[in-house]
């Protein structure tokens, strides 16, 4: 994938505890925005912690030149069940001075990437119809569109629908083929 060179200031790496008010700033910037998430309530430090040390789905930030992160992608459980073990929903947020200089791009390459060495064979996301930004950039990384939710939660008194969005990653399937559960046998009797 092409990178601009606009964005080849930025650099990516895993978060840190360090980073978590850097974090929680961003996010709660995308809350209170109200285009990127159902959630309502601001987060806290202490709530994004546990996120951060949760190895099995990575958090990565993306920071400017100067080291101040600009941005964050993290991976999370998307069902319970294991046959569902490789596959991961992402989430990502752009401090808003940084948006429009293809930060996006770039840490959600770097998570992907980071989603491959995780072992997972699918990230997915859901996106407000109305977020064209998100929806340009999951595309600009190799996303599909698979579908819509229609009426999937309410925002502010309001029913939204939201956008399905995939992306496989083939040679994890073919890594996980072999520990995939297997259909029962069917009998004729």
């Amino acid at each position: 994938m092409d990178i601009p060179a606009s964005t080849l200031h930025i650099s990516t790496r895993p978060a840190f505890a360090t980073d978590a008010a850097a974090i929680t700033a961003i996010y709660n910037e995308g809350i209170a925005r109200r285009s990127a998430t159902f959630e309502t309530q601001p987060r806290t430090v202490d709530d994004l912690l546990p996120r951060i040390a949760d190895t099995r789905y990575p958090l990565r930030v993306a920071t400017d030149p100067a080291g101040r992160v600009v941005g964050w992608a993290g991976l999370s459980s998307y069902r319970t069940r294991d046959c569902y073990a490789g596959i991961a929903e992402f989430s990502i947020y752009v401090d808003a001075a940084a948006r429009g200089q293809g930060v996006g791009r770039v840490l959600l390459s770097d998570l992907i990437d980071a989603a491959r060495a995780a072992g997972f064979w699918k990230v997915l996301s859901r996106v407000f119809p109305f977020n064209t930004a998100s929806l340009a950039l999951c595309r600009a990384c190799g996303l599909r569109e698979v579908g819509r939710y229609e009426k999937h939660g309410q925002l502010d008194g309001q029913w939204l629908d939201v956008v399905i969005v995939e992306r496989l990653i083939p040679e994890n399937l073919a890594d996980a083929a072999g520990s995939l559960p297997t259909e029962p046998e069917v009998r004729h009797v």
